[in-house]
């Protein structure tokens, strides 16, 4: 798995300070995407262990971070990678919020119990769902780039066995 980004602190991608790692590779395509360099699933540097490692310790060393967030590509095309780099960064740090970005809908991802993908979503707190949809393009939104893109709170949702919208806890 390759990485193409890494921000050990950025506060675009979900609320508060968080740091942000961009995964390579998206089968998605969609028009007027941001980065389609990210597509390829060879863009960026490995995510060797030890870079993970270099990454961990960031995040574990600054108590400024309200969490992670996984973007890409899209880090579901390489779900059970993630999934590793997750239980290890939850080893060493603890629980931890992390927020994810997919092209996928939560009920494209739901319908599949045990697959790689399925337990991703597990991990994670926050999906921003959906294919960005340049017709939809809407710069004044919170955290996502198009109208049809939804913030779902997982836990939630996997509860109630529906996608529950996730609520920031102050207005913005």
């Amino acid at each position: 798995m390759n990485i193409c980004g890494y921000y050990p602190e950025s506060i675009n991608e979900g609320p508060g300070l968080r740091a942000a790692i961009f995964i390579s590779g998206c089968r998605h395509y969609c028009k007027g995407c941001f980065s389609p360099k990210t597509w390829s699933f060879d863009y960026g540097e490995p995510l060797t262990l030890e870079r993970e490692a270099e990454i961990i310790y960031d995040i574990k060393h600054n108590p400024l971070l309200s969490g992670l967030t996984i973007l890409g590509g899209d880090p579901f095309f390489s779900a059970a990678e993630v999934c590793g780099f997750i239980d290890r960064l939850v080893a060493e740090t603890g629980p931890i919020s992390i927020w994810i970005y997919t092209g996928y809908t939560l009920e494209e991802l739901i319908e599949r119990p045990g697959s790689p993908e399925y337990e991703l979503l597990r991990r994670c707190e926050v999906l921003v769902d959906g294919r960005f949809v340049e017709e939809l393009r809407d710069p004044s939104l919170l955290y996502r780039g198009s109208s049809n893109q939804r913030l779902i709170d997982i836990q939630q949702s996997l509860r109630q066995g529906q996608a529950v919208l996730w609520e920031p806890l102050f207005s913005f």
